[in-house]
């Protein structure tokens, strides 16, 4: 083994950080009233995190092979050096934020993500919502052009480690806006809760991991508002807290809706369509819905 795969994984080190932080947003959820927990939703994030760190144990192997695979046939060798280590953060959240895009308008991708979508409540435990079948999903691949440009798969994984733990924090309601200087670069708690907002305005918005500049580039960038507060959830919600429904509603979903599908084109807008996607053009899509909030806006 060669040193530069020796790196720690910084969301373990983080874990102690984690629950510390969830505890004190319990004390000030108590005192102030935002963010409120409610015990059984709470326990469902954490029943759905476990999974997925046991998930994520198991493909783990297959994840690394692959990645050592592509980077066998790297364009360039990068160096282990502390100005490749920022590139690759930066880089590395750029394929995030393409990912995160991509599972909010391919419905393939959103079966795996709705997961983390699927609360209504909005706190620090949600941020452990995650995904048991992402490896199914194939979201690994949107990171495979770092091997192929030469990035080694140890600092790949080291800095998808720490965009992954800096997005546990800005799952939260107590934290207001930050200085404006911050809230132009950096995701933050109040651009965060408008990507987790079913608020007409504020779907399919603020895509990004760390930087919000992705999300002002590409044209996804919505503010908060305080005269339109998130409710957060998912459009259709879901009628229980059993975190394995939450794990595979959508996944059953698909399979109901592409046995029924009566052509190749309708199977492939079942599968690869954005969510909601209906084949008679009816369905209820992020930019049907917005679409017609916005008429019922401008008549008003």
């Amino acid at each position: 083994m060669t040193p530069e795969m020796k790196l720690p994984d910084p969301v373990q080190l983080a874990v102690p950080a984690f629950v510390a932080l969830i505890v004190l947003e319990m004390v000030l959820a108590k005192r102030t009233g935002r963010g409120r927990y409610d015990w059984r939703d709470a326990g469902a994030s954490l029943t759905l995190g476990l999974g997925s760190t046991v998930a994520g144990a198991l493909t783990a192997g297959a994840v690394l092979a692959m990645a050592l695979w592509v980077y066998g046939h790297r364009l360039f060798d990068v160096p282990f050096t502390w100005w490749a280590f920022a590139i690759c953060f930066v880089l590395d959240d750029l394929a995030y934020y393409v990912f995160h895009r991509s599972a909010h308008r391919v419905r393939w991708f959103w079966a795996s993500h709705v997961i983390h979508h699927s609360s209504q409540h909005y706190n620090l435990s949600t941020a452990l919502r995650q995904t048991w079948t992402g490896f199914f999903s194939l979201g690994f691949l949107f990171r495979m052009p770092l091997f192929l440009i030469g990035f080694p798969p140890a600092m790949v994984f080291f800095c998808a480690g720490l965009n992954l733990v800096y997005q546990f924090w800005i799952h939260t309601e107590q934290v207001g806006r930050m200085p404006g200087w911050f809230e132009a670069v950096m995701n933050t708690p109040s651009h965060h809760r408008v990507h987790h907002a079913v608020n007409p305005r504020y779907l399919d918005r603020n895509h990004a991991g760390v930087f919000i500049i992705w999300d002002r580039m590409f044209g996804t960038f919505e503010p908060e508002r305080d005269d339109d507060r998130p409710r957060y959830g998912i459009v259709k919600g879901l009628p229980t807290l059993n975190p394995f429904w939450a794990a595979i509603h959508e996944w059953v979903a698909i399979a109901r809706d592409a046995a029924a599908a009566r052509s190749a084109g309708e199977l492939a807008g079942r599968l690869f369509g954005p969510p909601g996607w209906q084949p008679d053009g009816a369905g209820e899509t992020s930019e049907t819905i917005r679409a017609r909030w916005q008429a019922a806006e401008r008549e008003a």
